[in-house]
């Protein structure tokens, strides 16, 4: 049976910091080692260790300076690495079109489990009868896929290597599977590569699948590093849906 899942992105990875030795100069206390390798390296292109602005003498003004002026590339030494699950197939093909990122995505044609795990769109979600049309023709489709496979594996009985067998079975099946399937998928990106993502996808215009997730990063990542995510406002549209916009934009 057709199981609905929903979003989950987790934080497993991000940048550690070491205070480099002969350099006079240290990290605010409240700083996350993420936060003090921009500054550390943006100060590195002025030998400025001596913190010689009052102004941004804080990391955290020296941060928001850097982001007002646009010297983004001082964010592309800091990177994290987020676990999504609860993403559809759909979803995951418009994430990595942003070619800055590195992913490792879960294998169709090595994975086989029993439940059909599906991302439904709030709009069919939250309506009952479309909920249980689009989980019937998942169950369906999944019913065909399994024929599919079945057939195909007799079909290549002769292939003695039997990974291989069950590979291109699988491989050849899957083409039945909906947009829905979920996938899951490992992300990594430095933080001029996220800001990037959050302030193409966040937006009201965007799919709202790929914007829930777009929120959803934009959350952890702050979590993990409040300086360099603060600027981004989440609000609430009229459908219950988040979206989010920074008034800095983040060309690449």
């Amino acid at each position: 049976m057709a199981k609905p899942v929903e979003l989950d992105v987790q934080l497993i990875a991000a940048t550690e910091f070491f205070q480099p030795a002969g350099v006079e100069w240290s990290a605010d206390a409240e700083a996350t080692d993420t936060e003090a390798l921009v500054e550390f390296a943006g100060r590195a292109c002025y030998e400025s260790f001596a913190k010689p602005n009052p102004r941004t003498a804080a990391n955290d003004a020296y941060l928001r300076h850097i982001m007002e002026v646009g010297h983004w590339a001082l964010l592309e030494h800091a990177t994290a690495t987020l676990y999504i699950r609860g993403l559809s197939r759909s979803a995951s093909h418009e994430l990595v079109r942003h070619r800055h990122f590195s992913f490792s995505q879960l294998s169709q044609r090595f994975v086989h489990t029993d439940e059909a795990e599906v991302v439904l769109p709030p709009l069919v979600a939250e309506d009952p009868q479309l909920r249980q049309l689009v989980l019937n023709a998942v169950d369906e489709s999944r019913f065909v896929y399994q024929e599919l496979l079945d057939a195909l594996e007799e079909k290549l009985d002769g292939e003695p290597n039997a990974l291989l067998r069950k590979k291109q079975a699988r491989q050849a099946a899957r083409a039945v599977l909906p947009n829905a399937t979920e996938s899951r998928i490992v992300v990594t990106g430095n933080f001029r590569t996220w800001r990037h993502f959050i302030g193409a996808r966040a937006t009201e215009h965007a799919d709202v699948e790929i914007r829930a997730l777009a929120v959803a990063c934009l959350k952890v990542l702050r979590s993990q590093s409040p300086v360099l995510f603060s600027d981004f406002q989440i609000s609430t549209l009229a459908d219950g849906s988040e979206m989010a916009v920074s008034p800095y934009a983040t060309d690449l």
